[in-house]
């Protein structure tokens, strides 16, 4: 009961009671963890650092003196944030091995507030993706598929060989963090988002995915993507878990000088009974070519929702978007392939053993280190950088993100104060049919609805709303005002509460993939 349970009024309340203990609770994840190894949520786990801490957490208990909501509480942090004697590979070859000397801030203010950390999640190599299937390690299995909604509703097939490739994606690229909130093995995770990666998964998988505003949680310690855009994203089980994650994170930090100056006060979301002051805002441009009519009905039923429970809901037009997606790729690939130029072998991660000379070294290290996704955005992106593209393409591209970004200000100006959008085009596909098209081909299409947020620096979470007619989750997205994060998540808690979305229930069969061998033990040292 306490592992389905909200963090600060149940969870944390029976751990100060005494009913639970932190101990209990990190041995039921672990072994959670070992139960559920075919869904390939985690690539190193730190079983012995984990236990160590939660008994530290329980001495704390003892003494009455918790460190806060998230004292003893398990969790899991997606494997491109730095952590102290652990390793952090970003699912690459490039990494593999390479242990950081310290932690990103995200992850030592979850340990200071006596956060458990049970081990790294899996993802797309380097965070390049929307699947979660192009890591070194393999693809992520979504929990869904070996739930009875999910079975039920599928097709009988005659053959297990059949039915084993009948699995679902997570989504991506912090499929990892999503599949292991949603499957019960922790409480929350840690993603990252640059274009949709911790939305989009979220939707897929059946659970909350929140993207904070630019700035207002320190990016030191994450490996950059696109530093841009990079924003740490939070997955839990529901709106309220979000909120104390993010009391946690949120504030300036001296090691970042894009967060904000000024002190965050973490806040308690209220219960909303009057929703007739909202002002929801329907962006007409996110009715998108591929935009499922399942997805499509949903979101007119969520708008009916809030236009019955009285509040004023009205079309709005973000007139640029529908260049958003080209211009994304263009300043994501430019800044990939200055941010990618780091990793030539001398400091740190894979060397080749080429040694005819420097130059033959970086080019065998590049080659043997990342996979052709990350090669492929590199090239695309020295291209955009060359002398006589810049002005053309790159310049012209930040030009169109400021329009993107104006969009966005106009109509929040004009007096609306949520934007409620779809967060994918459809529920999640089976991974045979994901994988028929090429990683930059899956990208466009599944980033379009997230990936302009991430342009105009805005906070997003995605809503877990229905399950679709294959009994698959499907989840709706909330776009806020800048450092608005208690107005959009109090919104995102009503509709939550509205919608009721049901709870996954799991099917635990022994799966033995020797894909998957690769799960690692590991410790602080």
């Amino acid at each position: 009961a306490a592992l389905s349970g909200g963090l600060r009024f149940q969870v944390s309340k029976a751990l100060r009671e005494g009913r639970v203990t932190p101990t209990d609770l990190c041995q039921k994840c672990l072994s959670l963890i070992k139960s559920t190894r075919f869904l390939n949520a985690y690539i190193t786990v730190a079983e012995e650092t984990a236990l160590k801490q939660a008994e530290e957490s329980e001495e704390r208990y003892r003494r009455g003196q918790p460190l806060g909501v998230l004292d003893g509480i398990p969790i899991a942090v997606k494997d491109n944030f730095n952590t102290a004697g652990i390793e952090t590979t970003c699912a690459s070859n490039m990494l593999k091995g390479y242990i950081s000397p310290y932690n990103a801030t995200v992850v030592q203010k979850l340990l200071d507030q006596g956060a458990v950390l049970l081990g790294k999640t899996n993802l797309d190599e380097f965070a390049m993706g929307s699947g979660s299937t192009d890591g070194v390690f393999g693809p992520v299995r979504n929990p869904w598929s070996y739930s009875r909604q999910y079975k039920e509703k599928s097709v009988p097939k005659s053959h297990s060989e059949d039915e084993e490739s009948n699995w679902v994606i997570t989504g991506g690229s912090s499929g990892g963090s999503a599949a292991a909130v949603s499957s019960f093995t922790c409480f929350a995770a840690l993603g990252s988002d640059t274009g949709g990666s911790t939305r989009n998964p979220a939707a897929h998988c059946g659970v909350v995915g929140l993207k904070p505003t630019y700035g207002l949680i320190s990016r030191h310690g994450l490996i950059p993507l696109v530093n841009s855009m990079d924003v740490p994203g939070i997955l839990t089980r529901c709106v309220d878990d979000a909120a104390v994650v993010l009391g946690s994170l949120a504030g300036h930090d001296p090691k970042d000088s894009t967060t904000i100056q000024d002190n965050f006060k973490p806040f308690e979301l209220s219960d909303l009974t009057d929703v007739s002051k909202l002002s929801i805002g329907i962006p007409k441009e996110y009715h998108a070519p591929g935009l499922s009519s399942e997805i499509l009905a949903l979101w007119s039923k969520a708008t009916d929702l809030f236009k019955n429970a009285g509040a004023k809901v009205i079309e709005v037009s973000l007139p640029h978007t529908r260049y958003s997606i080209v211009c994304y790729h263009v300043l994501c690939t430019a800044e990939v392939a200055s941010n990618m130029a780091r990793f030539d072998g001398l400091e740190y991660g894979h060397r080749s053993d080429m040694n005819n000379s420097t130059e033959s070294m970086y080019a065998a290290t590049r080659r043997e280190g990342f996979n052709g996704v990350v090669r492929g955005r590199i090239l695309s992106g020295n291209y955009f950088l060359l002398k006589q593209n810049y002005e053309n393409y790159f310049v012209k591209a930040q030009k169109v993100r400021r329009l993107i970004a104006s969009d966005f200000v106009k109509v929040f100006g004009s007096g609306v104060d949520i934007l409620l959008t779809p967060t994918t085009l459809s529920d999640a596909v089976p991974y045979m049919e994901f994988i028929k098209e090429d990683n930059r081909t899956r990208s466009a299409q599944d980033d379009i609805l997230t990936q302009a947020a991430n342009m105009a620096g805005l906070p997003a979470i995605n809503v877990p709303s229905a399950l679709s007619e294959r009994g698959l989750p499907v989840g709706l997205q909330f776009i806020g005002q800048s450092f608005q994060e208690k107005q959009l998540l109090t919104v995102a808690k009503w509709f939550e509460k509205q919608v009721k979305f049901p709870m996954i229930q799991l099917e635990v069969k022994r799966h033995d993939h020797g894909a998957f061998q690769h799960e690692k033990s590991a410790s602080f040292s």
